[in-house]
């Protein structure tokens, strides 16, 4: 099963809009208008996942934030034309988990969709099978990673780098958008330190580093995990 979603948009264009890509994704969701009924149908349904509009009648996001953090664990991603730093660090520091902001791209906000419930354990799709490149196994239920049949030890980090390579394979993915997909907005992960996770990754899955089939480098963009071998 994929993970229980509110979305909470007051925007009927836009909420149907992720309404529609997140079912695609396997997920269940449920909309809601205004940050009153966001809060009751939250209570009743208990999600995995609430997307929050920051500006919405009768209770605004930050507020609906705030009273959904006291109350859950819920993971809350916001979605806010307020861009500043004072705003975005308001949102989180009443307990949202990641943010997006405004305009955005509906397969941009499933991939931080997809990130989220990946690093709050909750389930990510429908298809949430181990995904297999090759003799590469990555298992994101597990925490497992199998090359050639045989169990492969990897750090917290690298795990997660390639579990955000995983989620798209055949994406390049930059080296900030790899820091963002592994780790959130709550990391002090440096650019150039992608590469070493990288390098040490390769060590441990591929047969020849310096040749690599898994990881590929796509120079002058980023990364990439092979589709297919």
């Amino acid at each position: 099963m994929g993970a229980r979603i509110v979305i909470a948009e007051d925007d009927p264009k836009q909420s149907h809009l992720l309404r529609v890509y997140l079912e695609r994704e396997g997920h269940g969701v449920q909309v809601v208008a205004d940050g009153r009924s966001a809060l009751d149908r939250c209570r009743a349904y208990r999600p995995d996942l609430v997307i929050l509009d920051v500006m919405m009648p009768a209770v605004d996001g930050l507020d609906v934030c705030r009273i959904l953090r006291a109350e859950s664990d819920v993971a809350i991603l916001m979605l806010t034309s307020r861009s500043t730093e004072d705003d975005i660090l308001l949102g989180l520091d009443l307990g949202a988990d990641d943010y997006i902001t405004k305009p955005y791209s509906p397969r941009q906000l499933t991939a931080r969709v997809r990130a989220l419930l990946r690093r709050t354990g909750r389930p990510t799709n429908g298809a949430n099978e181990p995904i297999r490149v090759g003799d590469l196994v990555i298992d994101n239920n597990r925490f497992e990673v199998h090359a050639k049949g045989h169990q492969v030890t990897l750090t917290a980090k690298e795990f997660a780098i390639l579990a955000a390579l995983a989620a798209e394979p055949g994406r390049v993915f930059t080296r900030a958008q790899i820091i963002d997909g592994a780790f959130g907005f709550d990391n002090h992960v440096e650019e150039r330190t992608v590469d070493a996770h990288i390098m040490n990754l390769r060590r441990k899955i591929e047969d020849d580093p310096g040749r690599p089939r898994y990881i590929q480098t796509v120079y002058g963009r980023g990364y990439r995990l092979a589709e297919a071998l």
